[in-house]
């Protein structure tokens, strides 16, 4: 791969994704990962059979950075409810686990369609602004640990930091929305560190993986990412405060679902 060349589309990408968390709350996965994957596709060196794997761990392992960086935010803010993070993350380490698993051994094809389906999901959510009305309160240890096990699985299946499922879940349980959010950016600190362990084991012993591969995390695309993403976040942020964000919401949404599809279509389409 020519890094230098390929080093402006990840750098676009990257602020891309900032801007887009900063000013939206989109998890960096649904930006990065169909991107990534049409990029790793277009200039070679990832084998055709893998390129959806890479740009799954690769996205992951980005989220690792962003996920500190919110984490912090929130945190001194007193937003984080520190006690549901640690009752939850045993379930979303196992249930990362889990879904790296499934993912690094599902062919590419119906990865990308179960990757597809999601994106859609969110982005109908997303668009429509759907939020489930508080009616009930947290379960305990254990219902809090097979929910972190069910989004462990399914953030570690579409490589997202598990905002768009522990915000819904924890207004759900009527938590006030601000500590829904800092909580669930916490939680994304394990489920983005359990899923780049996971998505670097399952690649370890890939062949024809390019130079610069950690498993399936492509170490120079990742760098790259995370320097543009962390710095163009906090500008989203000051954004949202200054743009009407429903409607952006709502285009956003169509542009999520357009890239998926061309990302499917792509794969789909070559033997």
């Amino acid at each position: 791969m020519n890094l230098l060349f390929w080093a402006v589309p990840y750098l676009l990408l990257g602020a891309f994704a900032g801007v887009s968390a900063g000013m939206l709350g989109i998890g960096g996965g649904v930006i990065m990962v169909p991107i990534l994957t049409m990029l790793f596709s277009a200039q070679g060196g990832v084998p055709p059979g893998e390129v959806l794997h890479m740009a799954l761990g690769t996205s992951m392992a980005a989220i690792i950075f962003t996920a500190i960086a919110s984490l912090r935010a929130h945190h001194r803010h007193g937003a984080v409810l520190w006690d549901v993070v640690k009752t939850i993350t045993p379930g979303i380490l196992i249930g990362t686990a889990i879904g790296t698993l499934v993912a690094a051994n599902v062919p590419v094809r119906p990865l990308a369609a179960f990757f597809a389906l999601f994106v859609c999901v969110v982005a109908v959510q997303m668009g429509l602004n759907l939020k489930p009305k508080p009616s009930r309160e947290l379960p305990g240890a254990v219902g809090l640990g097979f929910v972190g096990l069910g989004i462990g699985v399914l953030s570690a299946l579409v490589a997202i930091g598990g905002g768009s499922l522990t915000v819904p879940f924890l207004s759900w349980c009527n938590v006030q929305v601000q500590k829904a959010i800092g909580t669930s950016a916490a939680v994304g600190l394990p489920i983005a560190l359990g899923g780049t362990a996971g998505y670097i084991f399952n690649g370890w012993q890939t062949p024809g993986l390019p130079a610069g591969s950690l498993g399936f995390v492509y170490l120079p695309a990742m760098a790259v990412l995370v320097v543009a993403s962390m710095l163009t976040a906090p500008y989203g942020a000051r954004l949202a405060h200054r743009l009407p964000v429903t409607t952006l919401k709502r285009v956003f949404a169509i542009l999520l679902v357009i890239l998926a599809v061309k990302m499917v279509w792509g794969l789909f389409s070559t033997p």
